[in-house]
């Protein structure tokens, strides 16, 4: 076991005499040391019930032969953090909890870990931190909240708080009902209620296995979530003593099923990002050309909040990932058999599962014949843009605008909050990527204005900056090359014309060749927002978005 480097032999008489004052027996010093990688905090409900689940995890390593040991990592709640300079630092936190993942199990020799997460950037980072440690690995994801009810209305945290306040400054509803949705949204511990980020990364994780079946979509507050928790624990030492690492589960094929299964259940946008970070991590050659290859390929089969009303727990019920996959299997879309850390191959788990068809659709009659998401390429974005089509609505594939530039979100913002934006208008919100932002901030607050404001279907963004798992309506980010980098939308300018296709899956600036390099020529270098501190490192080391905005 690695774990001998440090308790093996008379040399290691003073680790033993340590790894003793924490508490560990001599009779467990012979059994396989288990990480327990932690990211609980008060701050945040997905992960504020984790106390329990590490509780559960602890006996189940123990029961399977164990010694464990629970240690902290960050974590930062997108939703809290969004709309200010807080929402600098999501994005650079996943490399910062890959790197405390990394050391702490370098550090003490660790034989295998469980990863106990749940939100937007924790889930990718324990993924990406599994896979350069390429040691036994098992993902517990603490699982979604329930959705809130308020005079009989059901509630998610999108659509009963972010979009509530689009609602209440266009005279939809006063304070007194914004007050009741504000405390009604979030009934519960767990990641928020729909397909955003977090469940995405949830879902996709499971898909690739590195969870035990139906661990994505067990409620937080659920006995089930806990004994994943508790079967985890026994599962970790298994994976160990047979030597099954991150490296027999994730390869080429494996990521392939991950961005099949994002497209069929129109993921969050970010997971794009990720999947080529984790890629990246385990020296997997994945590219966005690959998410555009299979994007032509796949339907969408399942559609959930916010793009539609049913959430995760209606997901679960229908079956959750197992009944997804069975149906995109039947489909020979091309869905590979892949080992799993419970033992079982993914056509394994899935050839018994239970699907509730009216939810999960089948791949011959698909809630629509595109894909959940998207990529875009144009003289806005020649390396790239990522959209989520199962959030736009189908009137909309083809939209031509006139452009409103600002070169941050809190510019667009106080133009949407004083009703500056009109129908047509297509907001262009640059310096936001990974480098210019720095930290590619999420714009939900903007794209839940516009909803909210009833402009979703009328009025366009595009960014370089990203979008919440949340975010719907005709919303392009992730443009590549960033005005940071001198890409196009840098030099857009108000009044110009978009033209935005997703059939064709093109954006483009109609503007001659010839006015963009005039322009190119007047264009300030760029320099740096923050000049100390870790964004500063970040700023100075991050790649662009299309290759997983990695350090």
């Amino acid at each position: 076991m690695r774990s001998d480097n440090i308790k093996k032999g008379i040399a290691h008489t003073p680790h033993r005499g340590l790894l003793m004052a924490a508490g560990v027996s001599r009779k467990n010093m012979e059994a396989p040391f288990i990480g327990i990688a932690s990211s609980f905090t008060d701050l945040i409900p997905g992960h504020a019930g984790m106390r329990d689940l590490e509780r559960q995890i602890e006996k189940g390593v123990h029961s399977g032969g164990g010694q464990s040991f629970i240690f902290g990592v960050p974590a930062i709640c997108d939703g809290i953090a969004m709309g200010h300079n807080g929402m600098r630092y999501s994005l650079p936190s996943r490399d910062l909890i890959a790197d405390c993942v990394e050391t702490v199990a370098q550090g003490h020799q660790l034989d295998g870990l469980v990863l106990l997460t749940n939100c937007d950037k924790i889930t990718p980072a324990m993924l990406i931190a599994a896979m350069r440690l390429d040691i036994p690995c098992i993902v517990v994801t603490a699982g979604p909240m329930l959705e809130g009810e308020s005079r009989c209305e059901r509630l998610t945290m999108i659509k009963g708080s972010f979009e509530a306040v689009g609602k209440f400054r266009n005279g939809e509803i006063d304070q007194t009902r914004l007050l009741e949705l504000e405390e009604e949204s979030c009934p519960t511990i767990g990641s928020c209620q729909g397909m955003y980020t977090a469940n995405t990364m949830a879902c996709l994780t499971e898909v690739m296995g590195m969870s035990l079946p139906l661990c994505a979509t067990s409620a937080a507050v659920s006995s089930k979530k806990r004994r994943i928790a508790f079967e985890s624990g026994i599962q970790i030492v298994n994976l160990v003593q047979n030597n099954i690492k991150p490296s027999d589960i994730i390869d080429k094929e494996t990521l392939e099923n991950a961005i099949i299964a994002d497209l069929a259940l129109g993921g969050s946008t970010n997971s794009i990002m990720h999947l080529l970070a984790i890629a990246n991590a385990g020296n997997i050659e994945l590219k966005i050309d690959d998410f555009d290859k299979w994007g032509k390929i796949v339907h969408q089969i399942l559609k959930l909040d916010p793009a539609a009303n049913p959430t995760m727990t209606e997901f679960h019920n229908g079956g959750g990932v197992p009944a997804l996959m069975k149906n995109l299997i039947d489909a020979n879309i091309g869905v590979k058999d892949k080992k799993t850390v419970c033992g079982l191959t993914t056509f394994e788990i899935s050839k018994n599962a239970f699907v509730n068809k009216d939810l999960i659709k089948t791949y011959d009659y698909p809630v629509t014949t595109k894909p959940g998401l998207g990529i875009l390429y144009g003289n806005i974005a020649p390396d790239g843009c990522v959209t989520k089509i199962s959030g736009i609505d189908e009137s909309c594939y083809e939209f031509e605008g006139v452009a409103r530039c600002f070169d941050c979100e809190e510019d667009a913002m106080s133009a949407l909050e004083n009703d500056r934006i009109n129908d047509g208008d297509v907001i262009v919100i640059r310096y936001e990527g990974p480098k210019g932002g720095p930290g590619m901030r999420e714009m939900l607050a903007p794209t839940s204005l516009l909803v909210g404001k009833g402009l979703g279907k009328t009025v366009a963004l595009i960014t370089d900056g990203r979008f919440s798992g949340g975010t719907r309506g005709i919303c392009i980010g992730h443009v590549c090359p960033e005005a940071a980098n001198g890409g196009n939308i840098a030099l857009i300018k108000d009044g110009d014309k978009i033209k935005i296709d997703i059939n064709s899956r093109s954006v483009n600036l109609l503007v001659s060749e010839e006015i963009l390099n005039e322009r190119r020529k007047n264009l300030k270098p760029f320099e740096l927002k923050c000049k100390s501190g870790y964004l500063s490192k970040y700023a100075r080391t991050v790649q662009d978005a299309s290759h997983g905005a990695i350090v």
